[in-house]
């Protein structure tokens, strides 16, 4: 049971283990199930040293997620790319909890997230398109008294800004689109030499502003997910869900559902596991308004399915429950896509890639 994973030296211990086992009164057949549960454990065990340093760091882990859950969420949203769970995911966990999780803000937020009265503040750094400096001076350089200020007194770049308005960093000036609109016909300063920057006149824009359609729930939704990968609004299945057809279980609805029931489950596509000892299973972590949900996707389901399972940020999974314990698992026969039911929904937007991919580990 080492790191070799050695199949020939496990087995040439296996007589001498039935062997013991007959001399204290345990039949040959249950010392070969006994000594199977062994090999199988070796195709993925590891050292008690390695066991003990995971055990160590679970426990430190869990204890401040419990005690200190704003803290805790910070640290992991700061120290991103890292573990199992994407940003999204952290923060949604963390709200299913009770904490309150707030958006990027252009005069509140700083570089990094912060812990701001007991909640989160999503930091300026989280907003694609804006720089780690560029982040850090518009912390500096707060606060702005509107998006014509902002535009003349920063030093980012005309991505970052637009990138800020339409994160919703900026909602504090009014709807995204007419602060797109403005920022478009506002002056900004021009950079005279040597870093040294020489102001436009604060003049505001001449040109009325035009009748703007306001933004659906959809469209605020997707731009948080595209600009920052997090969104601490609406869930994507909140809004999907009424555009489902027949019966969907929730989340926070298994617990009602009999073991071995045959239920259909949809969400977004958390993380993806194939790992080599388990035979070409694919493990699944799906994510509703609710929760997570755990699939168990056979070899013959996957092939079938492939670039669906593989790909596809919005799922629908169709198959049996089973509940081990406190161990609940779809054992999946059927999947699909969600995808155009989702642009449908929204409008014809475009849904899929502005939704986060999900983690995969193990074998293609």
């Amino acid at each position: 049971m080492s790191r070799k994973r050695s199949e020939e030296a496990i087995e040439a211990f296996r007589p001498r283990f039935v062997e013991g086992c007959l001399g204290n009164e345990i039949d040959e057949a249950t010392a070969h199930t006994i000594y199977d549960k062994l090999v199988g454990f070796s195709g993925f065990g590891f050292p008690k040293s390695h066991a003990a340093a995971f055990g160590l760091l679970a426990y430190q882990s869990a204890w401040l997620r419990r005690y200190y859950p704003a803290e805790f969420l910070c640290s992991l949203l700061n120290a991103q790319p890292m573990g199992f769970y994407p940003p999204a995911s952290l923060v949604r966990d963390a709200q299913s909890r009770g904490l309150e999780v707030r958006p990027p803000h252009v005069n509140i937020s700083g570089a990094r997230c912060t812990v701001e009265s007991g909640a989160v503040r999503v930091g300026l750094g989280y907003i694609r398109s804006v720089g780690a400096s560029e982040a850090e001076e518009l912390a500096a350089e707060q606060p702005f008294a509107d998006i014509g200020d902002l535009a003349r007194r920063s030093s980012a770049g005309k991505d970052a800004l637009e990138a800020l308005v339409a994160s919703g960093a900026c909602d504090v000036w009014g709807p995204r689109r007419e602060l797109l609109w403005r920022l478009g016909v506002t002056p900004r300063g021009e950079t005279a030499g040597a870093g040294n920057r020489q102001l436009a006149l604060p003049l505001e824009p001449t040109a009325e502003i035009p009748e703007l359609r306001p933004q659906t729930d959809w469209e605020l939704m997707l731009a948080d997910y595209r600009h920052t990968s997090i969104s601490v609004g609406r869930h994507p299945m909140e809004l999907l869900r009424p555009h489902l057809e027949g019966a969907c279980v929730a989340s926070n609805e298994l617990t009602g559902v009999p073991h071995g029931a045959r239920i259909a489950v949809a969400g977004l596509a958390v993380a993806r596991q194939r790992p080599s000892t388990a035979k070409g299973i694919v493990f699944m972590l799906l994510e509703d308004e609710h929760g997570q949900m755990n699939l168990i996707i056979p070899p013959p389901v996957y092939e079938a399915h492939r670039a669906v399972v593989r790909g596809e940020p919005l799922l629908l999974a169709r198959g049996r429950f089973e509940r081990v314990g406190r161990n609940e698992n779809v054992l999946v026969d059927e999947v699909e896509s969600l995808g155009p039911l989702a642009r449908q929904a929204a409008g014809d937007a475009e849904v899929r890639s502005a939704l986060p991919g999900a983690h995969h580990f193990g074998h293609r």
